[in-house]
């Protein structure tokens, strides 16, 4: 369980920093939760990216042993609350729960990809997925442990 939440907190995390300011300036007032198409759109996302992760050999490793509806639970409580929702993330800090596990940047990436399939695989638009990952972004130095 720790090893799922910690790389797919740390995915969405790093995608979601990477675009805030791009997206920021169309959003016109309405907020990324909002944009997305609120918690049943982010909970849609979240199920198809931790589909595409327990596919992927590069990482699925990671969540062996990972309690999966929990981790779903952490992510798309993360996402909504970053996104500017209504929810809130309970979970541990993203240093903490990568702590010990040795995620590269080639596993990070690899979650990385994952996310964005899952944002396309649901015709998130660019804007919106170019914020999302922008406020993700960020937690990569959380939880990448090998350079």
């Amino acid at each position: 369980m720790k090893r799922l939440s910690m790389m797919s907190v740390a995915v969405m995390s790093v995608v979601l920093t990477a675009g805030a300011a791009t997206a920021a300036a169309g959003a016109k007032g309405k907020s990324l939760y909002d944009r997305l198409g609120g918690k049943g759109a982010i909970t849609a996302v979240v199920d198809t990216f931790v589909g595409n992760v327990g596919g992927d050999k590069r990482i699925n490793g990671y969540f062996a042993t990972t309690d999966i509806p929990k981790l779903k639970m952490h992510l798309v409580n993360q996402i909504c609350e970053a996104a500017g929702g209504p929810c809130t993330y309970t979970g541990r800090t993203m240093k903490q729960t990568h702590a010990g596990m040795g995620v590269d940047e080639a596993a990070f990436n690899a979650l990385v990809e994952d996310l964005v399939k899952a944002l396309d695989h649901h015709k998130v638009g660019k804007a919106e997925k170019d914020e999302l990952l922008g406020i993700l972004g960020p937690m990569k130095s959380d939880i990448v442990e090998k350079k």
